[in-house]
């Protein structure tokens, strides 16, 4: 039996604990469901009753929950030394270790490490970095930065103008307008235009070259921001070529190329880094975070390149970064980070996922036999299922249904937790699952989606 008592905890959630992406006219009267505990692959609420979460926590859960010897590792840091300040002339040997075996995963010259709590602040500090090392080189109008629409890149104020999607850029909020300028998203599907897919793509590197010249080309357009594969956006893998083709525009025109690999590293795609291994670009500058500790401590890092450090690091100049958090560096959380990465090796955990990602996908695909299946999306263990009204027009839903949610409503109740972004459910299961639970996974969402479709037929829907 639970300790907790479930309709106690709701209310005062509802009343005290504000949701990251709270929807306050839903929240306030169905509130949240409290989980209690998790282990490996599966969590369980406070009336313990076991979910599968194919979400992998928030695309973190690498190596799964609950192991041992991550809890081990954390408290013997603990008990070692709880904190120590890494401002200016002191560090500590977490930090530094972890600095040096990222150095040596990341692809080419990225061998500096910036740390800070998650995702989002790596974003904000690769922008700072990015600004101040274009002021360095005396380039003080180069100050432009180019993403993608459906881009998602965190939710600090940067991080967030950074970012595409068009609904997290909600009216009551501000964003950067001005330097922050967002070109197409590199999604086929569902592109009405009767172009091929070398055209699309073709289209996209000229519209991302167009942008460029219209900010003022070399002299003003700072760096480009990219994820290997979009992920909050609809797990987008863009067009084969494209990450080579908009890495060779952004050499062209002196423009650095920084490749946000929040979700994509440390195995999800089967590589440390997918930027180089799975796409073969280098980046000038790589973002991390979620699987650097698989969720067990707070951690960001952000990787930038020799040359980017000898023109910011220069002697003569008495510059100093001024940029930097009171956890940067955190020696607890950079504990957590080296003994993930030690269980990650020792397991082999890139390796289940390449050998496992063909039957994932496999599997994932026989649903586009269901009528509102429009697309199955994805690579390693990084995947989506886009849900359509119309599979020959790739028409979607109203909004204000929330297919998605609809789906995995009905899933939660068969113990399986998916993600709904209103047309999509997504998935990025913890690296170590087995076949058996892809099979559950999938068949489970099976039954999902047509339980709702039967719910559709009798409200009227013609599918």
């Amino acid at each position: 039996m639970s300790d907790y008592n479930t309709k106690e905890l709701v209310e005062k959630d509802k009343a005290h604990f504000t949701h990251p992406w709270t929807v306050f006219d839903v929240y306030n009267h169905q509130g949240a469901l409290p989980i209690g505990r998790a282990e490996g692959c599966y969590i369980y609420d406070t009336d313990n009753n076991r979910y599968l979460d194919a979400v992998g926590g928030l695309w973190c859960n690498n190596i799964g929950t609950g192991r041992e010897e991550m809890a081990e590792a954390i408290a013997e840091q603990v008990r070692r030394m709880s904190y120590s300040s890494p401002f200016v002339d002191l560090t500590n040997v977490p930090a530094t270790l972890l600095a040096e075996k990222l150095a040596s995963l990341a692809p080419g010259d990225l061998d500096h490490v910036f740390y800070s709590c998650g995702g989002s602040t790596a974003v904000d500090t690769a922008f700072r970095l990015i600004h101040y090392y274009q002021n360095c080189r005396g380039k003080h109008h180069k100050k432009h930065i180019i993403s993608r629409k459906s881009a998602y890149h965190g939710s600090t104020f940067a991080a967030m103008s950074i970012g595409g999607k068009a609904g997290d850029h909600p009216p009551e909020f501000d964003y950067i307008t001005d330097t922050i300028h967002h070109v197409s998203a590199p999604k086929f599907y569902g592109d009405t235009s009767g172009k091929t897919e070398a055209e699309f793509l073709d289209g996209l590197i000229q519209e991302l070259e167009d942008k460029i010249t219209e900010l003022g080309g070399a002299d003003k357009v700072a760096a480009f921001f990219a994820e290997p594969i979009l992920g909050a956006g609809g797990v987008i893998v863009p067009p084969q070529g494209y990450h080579q083709r908009t890495w060779e525009l952004c050499k062209k025109y002196d423009i650095l190329y920084v490749s946000d690999e929040v979700v994509t590293a440390f195995g999800r795609l089967g590589h440390w880094f997918a930027s180089q291994d799975a796409f073969g670009i280098q980046p000038d500058i790589i973002i991390c975070a979620k699987g650097l500790t698989s969720g067990y401590q707070p951690l960001g890092a952000t990787i930038y390149s020799d040359r980017i450090h000898q023109v910011i690091s220069e002697e003569g100049h008495g510059r100093c970064f001024a940029h930097g958090f009171t956890y940067s560096g955190h020696p607890v959380a950079c504990a957590a980070a080296l003994k993930n990465i030690e269980i990650l090796e020792r397991e082999n955990l890139a390796g289940n996922v390449s050998q496992l990602a063909p039957y994932f996908e496999k599997r994932l695909k026989s649903l586009l036999d269901l009528p509102i299946v429009g697309d199955v999306r994805g690579r390693g263990f990084m995947w989506c299922v886009e849900f359509v009204a119309n599979k020959e027009t790739c028409e979607l839903f109203p909004e204000e249904l929330d297919i998605g949610k609809c789906i995995s409503n009905i899933a939660d109740t068969k113990g399986l937790i998916v993600r709904p972004i209103v047309h999509l459910n997504v998935m990025s299961p913890p690296l170590d699952l087995t076949r058996d639970e892809i099979d559950f996974i999938v068949d489970t969402l099976r039954s999902s989606i047509e339980a709702t479709v039967a719910e559709l037929g009798r409200e009227g829907y013609q599918l």
